[in-house]
């Protein structure tokens, strides 16, 4: 995760401070700290669970919401000048990236709420019945096709991350200076926020060998990974992977699976309510996205 480290910038700051100006530097000092923290602790076995990334996108709301406030003020409009499009313009380029990615994150959570849903209803009606393997083998296929559109975003998030570079507008207008670098500052933070967004949905390890089993369902199977050590280093997504790869296991061995499954229930439901919250997080944040790109346009639209 080291590739997603944000780099502090020096920002030479307007004398005359628009006030969300000071949320937004006292925000991005916050998320920053938060991602130093996050990326630290996250390995390629591990993610962060959805309350964190919750509070993360909510953040991101925030900021979003106070660069349409400096984004729509008088200083703002006063400084654009016809020289200075080409910085805009760069930004604006910028904000189409995170909308796509936003808006195909979202899409993501949405289908995998419907499978979840699905799983769910299923074990409810069949209850103890294990001819539910077949569905549970939809269920890690649509996870296993997750992985290819997950790639996509995260390198789609790199490329976005290579295109920030630092902007050239000249100092002697200082307010337009500060906005564009505090812009900048937003969407290389929400780079990072929408990685581990992304990385939430990532599939553990799930490649199938010759013999049938899973790589998780291995490590349940062999005592590598057993509930409690489950709890710990998986997020809700892991720990519902694990279950129903020890759950498939235990059906091709004729091992009795019945507490498991009521197990799983209780996953699937805190997955489902992890998940049906982020996406509203993501609807949240989609929104800001679309209007400060709007007021950026409206900015220089003559």
């Amino acid at each position: 995760m080291d590739s997603s480290h944000v780099p502090v910038r020096s920002i030479s700051l307007p004398s005359r401070l628009h006030p969300s100006s000071l949320k937004i530097e006292a925000e991005l000092t916050k998320l920053k700290s938060w991602e130093l923290l996050s990326s630290s602790s996250t390995t390629t076995t591990s993610r962060l669970g959805g309350e964190t990334i919750q509070i993360a996108l909510t953040k991101l709301a925030e900021l979003f919401i106070c660069i349409e406030e400096l984004t729509n003020s008088p200083q703002s409009k006063k400084a654009l000048h016809h020289q200075n499009l080409n910085q805009v313009e760069q930004v604006l380029e910028g904000s189409v990236g995170l909308i796509d990615v936003c808006s195909t994150s979202r899409d993501m959570f949405l289908a995998m709420q419907e499978h979840v849903r699905d799983l769910q209803s299923v074990l409810r009606r069949k209850g103890k019945d294990l001819s539910i393997e077949s569905n549970m083998q939809d269920y890690i296929s649509f996870r296993k096709s997750a992985k290819k559109e997950v790639s996509k975003l995260l390198s789609t998030l790199k490329k976005l991350e290579n295109n920030d570079l630092p902007s050239s507008i000249p100092k002697e207008d200082n307010h337009l200076s500060y906005l564009v670098k505090m812009i900048r500052e937003v969407q290389a933070i929400a780079i990072v926020i929408f990685r581990f967004v992304i990385l939430f949905l990532s599939p553990h390890s799930m490649k199938t060998s010759s013999s049938g089993w899973s790589m998780v369902s291995k490590l349940v199977h062999l005592g590598f990974v057993d509930s409690d050590k489950g709890e710990k280093i998986f997020n809700e997504v892991g720990r519902v992977d694990i279950s129903l790869c020890s759950i498939l296991g235990k059906i091709k061995k004729n091992t009795d699976a019945k507490f498991d499954l009521q197990e799983m229930q209780e996953k699937l439901e805190i997955l489902a309510i992890s998940i049906q919250d982020l996406e509203d997080k993501l609807d949240c944040v989609f929104r800001c996205l679309i209007q400060n790109r709007v007021s950026l346009l409206n900015l220089v639209t003559p």
